[in-house]
């Protein structure tokens, strides 16, 4: 053994083991003196000893140690209590506030599917009112097929007039004015109950979306019931690891709030204009009725003044029918231009949807949003935002065309109906039109 022997742990005095400690220089302890034991073995005993004082040292340092472990132990059993108690306090607290929370999303549940069950109750309603309504427009056009009739058999009569009685009488006129009548009344009651026919359609469609709603939060109201029963002493509760993690697709109270609002409005607004339709149905079908019994006593008193008059709107007509035809064929021009559109922003869409693809196989922290992500993102929107306008004005066309053929039939129909007008038979027509219909029957009762 050494002559020098280093203390490991430093020299404390007595007034450590109280909890009062004083720093103290590490010193060296070296055996030399009258009592040392370096040098030559003397006797038989052992050389290089610890000396009495390394002893007292060494002791102390043990005692030192073992009032600094149990002072350890005491601070952490208890900040351990304390942490305990203080976690425990909060994880109840937490509790509570989401158990709150969970009774204050209940009532808020509560409240949209009331009010969706309420405005559920009013479409019916009103659905059930505008399809009585849609039976009177139906009963209503179909009475005016006998006024067509009696017109038409009228008109296909004075065509057998020659000589001087193919004259220009207001008979004629009347019974032209009448036909017209009839056909525009049949026009309005057609496009009419097509608004009714669309309109239920849109009722049905808003209560199917309510309906949908009332369910997702009729089940979302189950749920969270069940869950706001839940407590620590419940049998039916166990661990689900990825639970806390957000779902994809979720939503926010704001638009979630938002999305009920909109459907909500969206059913008050169809069935605002279910009110206003049903109103306009019965002002248009006792209008109708009105008007065609005031043209039938026109007719039954009017003798003259047609074939002029029938001319000038045959000639008008035609005039329109030529527009119409010109017209069609530009549409059918600017139609295919716009399909042609259409068609061109495929190959750019493919290469930033590819694009986009290929990116998304970039490893680890290489698949950033970086401003080749985002412009490529935005890209894709700006090309299906202007194929949605182009489609958009393709379906408008569509309709501009489908629109003119159909004002190009009613054209060419009322030619025709005008052609056969201008011989007339009026002695057969004044027996024939005693079988008009009442206004009763025209009002759709």
């Amino acid at each position: 053994m050494s002559a020098q022997v280093l203390v490991s742990r430093p020299r404390f005095d007595t007034h450590a083991m109280s909890g009062e400690q004083h720093p103290k220089r590490n010193e060296v302890a070296v055996n030399t003196g009258m009592f040392s034991s370096s040098g030559v073995a003397t006797a038989g005993y052992r050389t290089a000893k610890y000396t009495t004082e390394e002893w007292f040292q060494n002791n102390q340092s043990k005692y030192f140690q073992a009032f600094a472990d149990r002072d350890n132990a005491e601070n952490i059993r208890h900040q351990s209590k304390k942490m305990s108690s203080e976690t425990e306090a909060t994880t109840m607290r937490t509790q509570s506030d989401s158990t709150k929370k969970l009774g204050e999303r209940l009532q808020d549940i509560f409240f949209w599917k009331s009010e969706l069950q309420r405005e559920i109750e009013d479409l019916t309603s009103e659905t059930d009112l505008l399809l009585g309504q849609k039976t009177r427009l139906e009963k209503a056009l179909d009475a005016t097929e006998i006024p067509q009739a009696i017109a038409t058999d009228n008109l296909q009569c004075r065509e057998r007039r020659v000589g001087s009685d193919l004259v220009k009488d207001s008979v004629e006129v009347e019974l032209l004015n009448e036909l017209d009548l009839i056909q525009s009344i049949q026009e309005l009651l057609k496009r009419t109950l097509d608004q009714a026919i669309n309109q239920i359609r849109s009722n049905r469609e808003a209560k199917q979306t309510l309906e949908l709603d009332w369910s997702d939060k009729y089940e979302a109201y189950n749920i969270d019931d069940k869950c706001g029963r839940y407590s620590n002493q419940s049998t039916d509760i166990q661990y689900h690891m990825n639970s806390a993690k957000f779902q994809d697709h979720i939503s926010h109270p704001e638009s979630w709030t938002e999305f009920t609002r909109q459907n909500i409005s969206n059913a008050v607004r169809e069935w605002l204009t279910s009110i206003d339709l049903r109103g306009l149905i019965d002002k248009v079908i006792q209008d109708t009725a009105d008007d065609l019994r005031d043209q039938c006593a026109a007719v039954d008193r009017a003798l003259a003044k047609r074939c002029e008059e029938m001319n000038t709107a045959k000639v008008k007509m035609e005039q329109h029918l030529d527009s119409i035809l010109n017209q069609i064929g530009a549409q059918e021009k600017n139609i295919a231009a716009l399909h042609q559109a259409i068609r061109d922003k495929e190959a750019p869409m493919k290469v930033a949807q590819t694009r986009l693809y290929d990116r998304s196989f970039r490893p680890n922290m290489e698949l950033c949003r970086d401003h080749v992500q985002l412009r490529l993102v935005n890209e894709v929107g700006e090309i299906t935002e202007s194929i949605e306008s182009l489609q958009r004005k393709y379906e408008e066309a569509k309709q501009s065309l489908s629109n003119m053929e159909d004002t190009r039939m009613m054209l060419e129909k009322e030619i025709s109906n005008k052609l056969h007008s201008l011989f007339i038979d009026r002695e057969k027509c004044m027996t024939h039109r005693t079988r008009y219909p009442t206004v009763i029957r025209l009002t759709g009762y």
